[in-house]
C-alpha cells in the first residue's frame, strides 16, 4: 500500500510544511507484517517490530484476516504470531498458509515434559526465564524412552529432538552457554492449561509407548 503526493500537495517556496499522511507508513506496516510471516515475533529479540506489531495491531488483523489468518499477541509474555484462522459458519475455508506439522512420539513427549516443568518454574515464583542444561532435558525424557546400554547413541538422539524442538521455536540455545537452553513462553500458547491438566495421563500414555518399544 503505497500513498502518492498530488503536485498541490507539494510545500510550497513559501516554506509551508506538508501535510501529515494518514494512517502508518507503509513501511512500517511492512516491518510488523514481514517477520510475522517468517515465523513466532518476540520482544526482546525484536524491539523495534514488536513496538510496530502493538502500534498498528488493528491493521494488521485486517491484513492477514483477509488471507485467512489471525493474529496471536501476547504482550505480558511478549510474543506474536499468526495462526490460520477457524472459518465461520457457511464460509468456505481457504487454502492453508501454515502448515500443520506432524510430531514424532519423542518430540511431542518433549514438548509435553517442558510444558509441565514451565508450569511447575512458574509456580515457584522468581526469574520469569526458565533455563535448562542438556543433561536436565535428557533426564526429563529417559525415564519415558526404552532402556539401553549405548548412552552415546541415546544423547545423539536426544539432541537430534532437542533441535527439532528449537527448530519449532520452544527452546532456544543460549549464545555463550554451551548446553543451556531457554524454555520459550510462547509454548504455553500451544500446550494449554486443558491440555496440561489431562498430562498425567497423557505420560503414562507415553510411559506405555515407550513400554511397547522395548519389548518389540
Amino acid at each position: 500500500m503505497t500513498h502518492s503526493a498530488s503536485p498541490a500537495a507539494r510545500p510550497s517556496d513559501a516554506g509551508e510544511s506538508p501535510p501529515v499522511a494518514d494512517g502508518p507508513s507503509p513501511d512500517r506496516l511492512s516491518l510488523a507484517l514481514i517477520p510475522l510471516f517468517k515465523g513466532v515475533v518476540y520482544q526482546d529479540a525484536a524491539p523495534t517490530v514488536w513496538q510496530a506489531l502493538l502500534d498498528l495491531q488493528a491493521r494488521v488483523r485486517d491484513y492477514v484476516g483477509v488471507l485467512g489468518l489471525e493474529l496471536l499477541l501476547d504482550e505480558a509474555e511478549g510474543y506474536a504470531y499468526l495462526r490460520q484462522r477457524t472459518p465461520n459458519e457457511g464460509e468456505d475455508e481457504l487454502p492453508r498458509l501454515v502448515p500443520r506439522r506432524q510430531l514424532s512420539y519423542p518430540v511431542s513427549l518433549l514438548l509435553a515434559l517442558l510444558r509441565r516443568k514451565l508450569a511447575e518454574h512458574d509456580a515457584s515464583g522468581g526469574d520469569p526465564r526458565l533455563v535448562l542444561a542438556r543433561e536436565q532435558i535428557v533426564d526429563l525424557m529417559r525415564v519415558f524412552l526404552p532402556d539401553t546400554s549405548n548412552e552415546a547413541k541415546l544423547m545423539d538422539r536426544m539432541d537430534t529432538h532437542i533441535n527439532k524442538v528449537i527448530d519449532l521455536g520452544f527452546l532456544r540455545k543460549l549464545r555463550g552457554q554451551e548446553g543451556q537452553f531457554e524454555v520459550r513462553r510462547i509454548l504455553k500458547a500451544f500446550v494449554d492449561a486443558q491440555w496440561l491438566s489431562e498430562l498425567d495421563q497423557r505420560l503414562a500414555e507415553y510411559q506405555a509407548h515407550a513400554a511397547g518399544e522395548e519389548s518389540a
